[in-house]
């Protein structure tokens, strides 16, 4: 039950990264930004698009990891990357691309469910059922 809880979060994460970024387009000027090549400041090169490939696929690859593999080594995984997405989920309240209403409670999501995942997977029993 507990793999599963946990895959569900990852799963609610990447769901929420997806609903963010729908969210951010919807904002006034930001297609234009795109179409350009730019967004707040930033070249849109093939280099920015693979890291946010990657971004996006880890989720949805430690989603499918959880549930598949055993012990100690997923318990570990999903520490570690949990901490690693709780981190980028900090700088989302840095980014002032993301002050708006929405944006904000965005952030919280895409920064809660990392926590949870950590501390799910910190929880977990010496003896897996």
């Amino acid at each position: 039950m507990l793999k599963v809880r946990i895959s569900v979060l990852w799963l609610f994460k990447i769901v929420a990264d997806l609903v963010s970024g729908i969210l951010a387009l919807m904002e006034p000027g930001v297609i234009d930004m795109i179409r350009a090549g730019n967004l707040y400041g930033e070249v849109l090169g093939p280099e920015v698009l693979f890291i946010l490939a990657v971004i996006l696929l880890v989720p949805l690859v430690m989603a499918f990891l959880t549930v598949t593999l055993e012990g100690s080594m997923n318990r570990w995984a999903n520490i570690i990357v949990g901490i690693v997405f709780a981190g980028l989920g900090v700088l989302n309240f840095v980014d002032p691309a993301m002050h708006t209403a929405h944006g904000i409670l965005m952030s919280i999501a895409l920064f809660v469910a990392p926590v949870l995942i950590v501390w799910y997977a910190w929880k977990w029993p010496k003896k897996e059922k």
